[in-house]
């Protein structure tokens, strides 16, 4: 092979590495994200929030209250949007809601964040963050002037219940 024709095979593999090293970054950025995507869904679908909250101002020496929130399905509609059907019981109430709200990303966690959002049954001015992370959520919440944290366990729907001789 002459030098000119190796020459010119060196500056063609070289653009052809130069242009998969410049397009793959936004490409892959986009396909991990895509797959973080898709894994919530399918992990939250069907989990359950299992944990405590606090009012602000309201220990009075007792236990963080005991929460638990069934998560029915979570889905992704566009952008940071999603709907997210949970059965909740606050007070004397026990219904299932579906939710649109934002989920958000730090990373690779995600993000539930609901800005003054009304839940027919329940009221108005609901608001929280709640990061979901390796098995736990933790978070704030509030509605109307009454405030507080959450915090617990998420047991996922794909989990293998442990049987009496396993525990």
């Amino acid at each position: 092979m002459s030098f000119l024709m190796k020459s010119s095979m060196a500056v063609c593999v070289l653009f052809l590495s130069l242009g998969a090293a410049t397009a793959a970054p936004g490409d892959d950025a986009a396909k991990q994200q895509e797959m973080l995507e898709k894994k919530f869904e399918k992990q939250m679908s069907g989990a359950t929030l299992v944990g405590h909250f606090t009012v602000d101002g309201k220990t009075n020496g007792k236990p963080p209250r005991e929460e638990r929130y069934e998560i029915a399905s979570v889905k992704k509609l566009e952008g940071d949007q999603w709907l997210i059907t949970a059965r909740i019981k606050y007070g004397q109430n026990d219904v299932n809601v579906p939710m649109p709200l934002n989920v958000f990303w730090a990373g690779d966690t995600p993000v539930i964040s609901l800005t003054n959002l009304t839940i027919p049954g329940l009221g108005n001015a609901f608001t929280s963050r709640v990061m979901f992370f390796e098995g736990r959520y933790a978070g704030t919440w509030q509605h109307g002037k009454v405030g507080g944290n959450l915090w617990g366990r998420i047991e996922y729907a794909d989990q293998k219940s442990e049987t009496a001789e396993e525990q």
